[in-house]
């Protein structure tokens, strides 16, 4: 857009008169603008993040199909070295006997514990046969003993391991 203006001068009592023009400046390069959302500057409208603010305007396009660039550098080398040590022990040539454990429900142990705890039939139901002989013999260790594994079984969870002796 041009703007005329014209002047009228007097020099010397002579009448100068002169034009001038002017014109808007624009971008050199003819490139479409945008403005940003943030602050509000005219930016070039390809830009995804603003020249003036830094804020990122529009979400970065990848191309279709394109994979992400991404580096997994995994060096463990590690290997299993672990061997079984108990693997064929003998129980009668070591002279040690072993352990394992055996399942039992709480609610069986609770029950014979209740009834027919002071003859120790919850201790041989747990595969406890010498304090199970001991609370036949003295009713249930005089009925305290009774109380404090019924606690003691109520606190288990179901089902619960027992220790046996293997062998």
């Amino acid at each position: 857009m041009d703007n005329n203006v014209n002047e009228t001068v007097s020099v010397n009592d002579e009448t100068v008169t002169s034009q001038t023009t002017t014109q808007e400046t624009q971008p050199a390069n003819d490139t479409k603008m945008k403005f940003c959302k943030h602050c509000g500057a005219k930016i070039p409208e390809d830009a995804v993040i603003c020249t003036h603010c830094g804020r990122q305007v529009e979400a970065i396009a990848q191309t279709v199909g394109s994979q992400p660039q991404i580096v997994i550098n995994n060096t463990n080398d590690n290997s299993n070295t672990n061997t079984n040590v108990n693997a064929n022990v003998n129980t009668a040539a070591s002279g040690v006997a072993l352990l394992r454990a055996k399942p039992k429900n709480k609610w069986v142990a609770l029950v014979l514990c209740i009834f027919l705890g002071w003859l120790g039939v919850h201790r041989f139901y747990e595969g406890k046969i010498g304090t199970g002989i001991l609370y036949l013999c003295t009713m249930g260790l005089f009925g305290i003993g009774v109380i404090v594994d019924f606690i003691l079984i109520l606190l288990k969870p179901n089902p619960y391991y027992v220790k046996v002796k293997v062998g």
